[in-house]
């Protein structure tokens, strides 16, 4: 039986002049009557260097599996993964941002040229969820995602430990409140196993986001890696998306304006990542929906119902168990479009319908919040007049409105020395430039120097500003995503050693106190630090992405 002609595969098996695309599938040991089945990509990023990919190891087989006995053609293929987490504090950060877009291209690359029906992404750590997601918009054919899974949380001493707690541990032992050895034992124990971090940073915030968009399974982002529950939903994964290539269900078939809208609602919810208000627009994007930093602030009225590590000491562990995301749907939806149909063929409505949710402290009801408005603040004023972004979830309430002297620097491994050796007084406000997109480039995470802030217990005392990203798992009152950025000609640029800046979190404020006279004459005497960049870096630095619209290459 001949191929259904709506299937893009049929550009490559069926027809006389098709022989020798025949000829190369049948090098691949398939058989003649394969060829009128659906082929399925199994996108994946598995590597051996980066633990959520390696959880990748165990699901794949299993969504293989599954497309098979629905009577699909699976073929794996890959793309780079990077983990933030050892590239955090060296030049190897630059590299991240830059590699989202690398990774969206990559696979548009292959899905395209190899005319695939439909596609399951094995999601995993920082931009390479979002990466995947804005792959399967760009190409738009029926696709379902399987995050990797979450690791499981390290314990020391009966407590709970994930990764954001292990940098601060490093605050500690510089600064004396814990010797070498108890550092070398708590390394040991921080990450227990293989899988996303289990805390709400980029990997997990973007996990559950798949959910919300309707792109994946209920309860899939905060399952356990590694787990029979796991291998499960891999299995049902690729089974589904042999019925979604029969029905011709795409991305654009489900997704709209009000699904980017209700994974801004769900990000505020939780405390989500920073990085979220890059990568959010960047998705839309591909589907033509214009979200930007304005989006968020406009939704700011957000309930704070989910305190995850590191905002607090319950990790994703204890969210899964409390309900997960299934369960913020359910709390939130007078205030979210539950009306959007899945992956499933439900609606996110029958799905929050459907929630267990056995925790109602964990994830508290829409009406009993931990705060009335959203673990993000977007920030606006003289020293960020295009914004910048706060995870105020994250920060003391009596650091939610401060005013102290900056302390500048134009590279983060300066503020480092800087709080090693002391510099730092108590009360500043350390002001990092030339880190964003184009003055890094490549818009570094300044993860180190947050966990060194809350480590030496300056974090109680000291903000800091900055025009790089923030770490999904940073916390303390650090601000981020400054713009305009320092090596485009922002204000960040012109801040000198002792301005007072000014920091209101409840209004949403960030200014710098200095006269409009003598910023002019600061202006007219500024010389731009250039840093030196090769490869992809210098092509990134050309392109001037803008973190406003997602730091998208256009």
């Amino acid at each position: 039986m001949a191929k259904n002609k709506g299937y893009k595969s049929y550009e490559i098996t069926e027809g006389v002049e098709r022989a020798a695309h025949r000829a190369l599938l049948f090098a691949l040991g398939i058989e003649r009557q394969d060829l009128d089945k659906p082929i399925i990509a199994v996108v994946n990023s598995r590597n051996e260097m980066v633990p959520g990919c390696v959880a990748q190891e165990y699901i794949v087989d299993k969504v293989k599996k599954g497309i098979i006995e629905a009577g699909g053609l699976p073929f794996e293929i890959n793309t780079i993964g990077v983990c933030d987490g050892l590239a955090q504090g060296h030049e190897g950060m630059k590299y991240s941002l830059p590699a989202r877009d690398i990774i969206a291209d990559s696979i548009e690359i292959a899905l395209e040229a190899h005319r695939f029906d439909g596609a399951v992404f094995l999601a995993t750590c920082d931009k390479m969820t979002p990466g995947m997601l804005m792959a399967a918009l760009r190409v738009n054919i029926p696709s379902i995602f399987v995050p990797a899974g979450v690791m499981k949380a390290g314990d020391y001493l009966g407590q709970q430990i994930t990764i954001s707690n292990m940098r601060e541990y490093v605050g500690k032992y510089l600064t004396g409140k814990i010797d070498w050895q108890t550092l070398q034992q708590i390394e040991e124990l921080a990450c227990p196993g293989v899988g996303t971090c289990s805390m709400i940073g980029t990997a997990n915030t973007m996990a559950g986001i798949c959910e919300v968009l309707g792109l994946a399974l209920p309860l899939s982002s905060t399952m356990e890696a590694n787990t029979p529950a796991k291998g499960r939903e891999a299995h049902k994964a690729g089974k589904r998306i042999v019925q979604l290539v029969h029905d011709n269900i795409k991305p654009s078939d489900l997704l709209c304006y009000e699904s980017f809208a209700n994974t801004i609602r769900f990000t505020l919810a939780i405390g989500g990542s920073t990085n979220t208000v890059l990568h959010i627009p960047a998705i839309a994007y591909e589907l033509g929906i214009k979200i930007n930093l304005e989006s968020f602030d406009r939704y700011v009225n957000t309930p704070y119902i989910a305190k995850i590590s590191p905002s607090g000491p319950k990790t994703m562990g204890d969210f899964h168990k409390a309900g997960g995301v299934p369960a913020v749907l359910k709390s939130l939806q007078e205030i979210m479009d539950l009306n959007q149909t899945t992956v499933t063929g439900q609606t996110l409505k029958d799905i929050a319908l459907q929630a267990e949710w056995n925790d109602r402290d964990m994830i508290r009801e829409k009406d009993n919040p931990i705060r009335s408005d959203g673990g993000l603040k977007v920030l606006w004023g003289s020293l960020a007049p295009e914004g910048a972004i706060v995870k105020r979830s994250d920060c003391q309430e009596k650091m939610w409105i401060h005013e102290g002297p900056a302390c500048v620097y134009d590279s983060m491994e300066d503020a480092i020395e800087a709080i090693k050796e002391h510099q730092v007084k108590s009360g500043s406000v350390i002001v990092i430039r030339y880190e964003g997109p184009v003055g890094g480039p490549g818009m570094r995470e300044m993860q180190m120097i947050t966990s060194l802030l809350m480590g030496s217990g300056l974090g109680e005392s000291t903000a800091l500003v900055t025009d790089g990203r923030l770490s999904g798992s940073s916390r303390g009152p650090c601000i981020g995503h400054v713009s305009p950025e320092a090596a485009l000609g922002g204000a960040i640029a012109l801040v000198e050693n002792g301005d007072k800046i000014s920091i209101n979190l409840l209004a949403g404020t960030l200014e710098l106190n200095v006269p409009p006279e003598v910023m002019e004459v600061r202006r007219r005497n500024w010389v731009p630090i250039v840093k030196e960049a090769k490869g992809i870096l210098k092509r990134y630095t050309r392109m001037k992405p803008n973190p406003l619209n997602g730091a998208i290459w256009e």
